[in-house]
């Protein structure tokens, strides 16, 4: 019969054992985890953004007119100061655009603010040329709201300033017969007459709506370049979809609503047809909004419901601990830019004298701290009109 010797382990050996077993454990949880996390959408909660993926920092924003885009800027604002990053900047003679309407360039950057991890003034997308200036892993994002109503904005904000606006007697008048105003080889000054988002995405304005083949491949082009295309009806639903695509925190993407009109200087009905009329005249643009909106809402529905609207009861929770916080029982005063007497916090007038609303700081309350009670910087920052922003951050860059 064969015999065994069995060996004693010495403490060595003994402790080796251990470490080894330890190691086999930490792995199975960490693979344990990996599932977990895939199995609920990369997070450890469907409700919390995933912490162990650090926070996105380089973002373009293609600011597109008239979409709530300005609220966005002043987002992105915030969390570059807070997270000491840099904002590209255009160049003097730009002024806060990158010489829009011109397609965009790298020559139009103020080189003061390069190399760059943010871009969020208004610009004529052209993607190469943007790919020149921003790191390889940068998430592009942009706006866009319904047709027709964004053109009577457009219409009404840039009357005096868009050429072919300005020799219209009436949005009815230019709605009834577009062509005897609009040419369209006419050079753009301030702002395109015509399919307006389409233009700001780089395509082109006055290709006809039945080019079946064009219209594809924009909608491809633009599917490519953006992670996501936000709408602007559907702001809070965005900001669900661009906190997680960011891994953001919902302090993150806090806002108030920036460059409002005031209700007087806005039509409270269209005649009937003419939102028909405006969304035949910009076909181009109503295709891209209709294909934009569908997209956010099968993502949101692949998230679902319950956790959509989670994330907006957290999201709209920490707006008002935010307001709270920046101004106790004194409420912001939305007023009229006119009568807003403080120039740093009076919203931009144009040459349409059209009437903006702006935010007041509450009776007591100073920015300079000489009242009893400081307004804190990110509290001042949130209702800073993107003009006077643009400035301050400027100064400091």
């Amino acid at each position: 019969m064969l015999g065994f010797k069995f060996k004693s382990l010495s403490d060595t050996e003994m402790l080796w054992n251990k470490v080894f077993l330890v190691l086999v454990a930490v792995s199975m949880v960490t693979l344990l985890l990996i599932w977990t996390m895939n199995a609920f959408g990369h997070s450890l909660s469907p409700f919390s953004t995933n912490h162990l993926k650090p926070k996105q920092t380089n973002v373009v924003f293609l600011k597109t007119h008239k979409t709530g885009s300005s609220t966005m800027q002043n987002l992105l604002f915030r969390f570059a100061e807070r997270h000491n990053l840099t904002v590209a900047f255009p160049k003097k003679e730009c002024g806060y655009i990158f010489c829009y309407p011109r397609s965009f360039n790298t020559r139009f950057v103020h080189p003061g603010t390069l190399p760059a991890n943010i871009i969020t003034h208004h610009m004529r997308f052209n993607h190469a040329e943007v790919r020149r200036l921003m790191p390889i892993n940068t998430v592009y994002i942009t706006i866009l709201r319904e047709p027709a109503s964004m053109f009577e904005s457009l219409f009404t904000y840039f009357k005096e300033t868009c050429e072919i606006f300005k020799k219209t007697p009436s949005l009815e008048a230019f709605m009834e017969e577009p062509q005897l105003y609009y040419q369209p080889n006419e050079p753009n000054k301030g702002v395109a007459a015509r399919n307006c988002l389409t233009f700001d995405l780089g395509g082109d304005k006055d290709r006809p709506a039945t080019d079946a083949a064009y219209v594809r491949d924009f909608l491809a082009k633009v599917d490519r370049s953006f992670s996501l295309v936000m709408i602007a009806e559907h702001f809070d639903e965005s900001l669900v979809l661009l906190r997680r695509l960011l891994s953001w925190d919902f302090d993150d993407v806090l806002y108030v609503k920036q460059n409002m009109r005031t209700a007087g200087s806005k039509r409270t009905s269209l005649a009937p047809g003419l939102a028909s009329k405006m969304r035949a005249w910009n076909s181009l643009d109503v295709q891209l909004y209709d294909h934009f909106n569908a997209s956010l809402w099968r993502k949101l529905a692949a998230l679902g419901p319950a956790l959509v609207a989670e994330e907006l009861r957290l999201l709209r929770q920490a707006q008002e601990r935010l307001m709270q916080s920046c101004f106790g029982e004194r409420k912001l005063q939305l007023r009229s830019a006119k009568q807003i007497k403080d120039t740093k916090l009076r919203p931009y007038l144009n040459d349409n004298n059209v009437d903006i609303l702006g935010y007041d700081l509450p009776d007591n309350v100073s920015h300079d701290g000489s009242s009893s009670q400081k307004v804190q910087k990110l509290c001042l920052r949130l209702i800073t009109p993107a003009l006077q922003y643009s400035d301050l951050l400027r100064e400091t860059s």
